[in-house]
């Protein structure tokens, strides 16, 4: 052979040979640290529904609503302490996303969750409608969220509502809070001068 056939013999290689065991090893180790994350997050959430166990169960809707004032189809985001955006509440399903029924009524608020826990806010406990940006885990453009703020128990809560046409939401904000007018000063008659 010439020198120039063993340069060019030399210079070939073969491929590197995979190292299987070990790419399985770090699939495998990846696989169980994600894995490991999701517990600690579930174990997380279980927890703080644990710390509000103290929070009473939800009220479901009376037989007799009365006449519909408002409806509205979207999306329930969640509920927190009121005033503290962030403060997630787990307890009795109120973390839970999902899809949302809302009907308002003079008897109170009506929110029908299909696959969650439904429950019923009256009149009484309503306390504050207003348009919003975010709420613990969901931020949209100014305004583009609708909540209630309501008593339940000793604890006021901040609901989060999304509709389908979010155009609605100043609708059920003027609703609501005329709605609270009236349970607050129920001597004033329509008409008075």
């Amino acid at each position: 052979m010439t020198s120039a056939a063993l340069l060019l013999a030399a210079e070939k290689e073969s491929a590197e040979v995979t190292d299987w065991a070990a790419r399985i090893g770090w699939v495998v180790g990846l696989g169980l640290f994600v894995a490991l994350v999701y517990w600690l997050m579930r174990e997380g959430w279980k927890w703080r529904g644990t710390l509000q166990g103290d929070l009473p169960e939800l009220l479901t809707a009376p037989d007799d609503l009365g006449p519909v004032r408002l409806g509205m189809s979207g999306r329930y985001h969640g509920s927190t302490t009121a005033g503290q955006w962030l403060d997630r509440i787990v307890a009795h399903g109120l973390g839970t996303r999902s899809r949302v029924e809302l009907t308002l009524t003079a008897a109170g608020l009506d929110v029908v969750r299909p696959g969650a826990t439904d429950f019923f806010v009256p009149a009484a406990a309503l306390r504050e409608a207003r348009l919003d940006k975010g709420i613990a885990g969901k931020v949209l453009t100014e305004g583009g969220l609708l909540v209630v703020t309501w008593a339940h128990g000793d604890k006021l809560l901040d609901s989060g509502f999304r509709s389908d046409r979010a155009a609605e939401h100043g609708e059920w904000v003027d609703a609501i809070n005329s709605m609270i007018d009236k349970t607050e000063n129920p001597t004033e008659t329509e008409g008075a001068r």
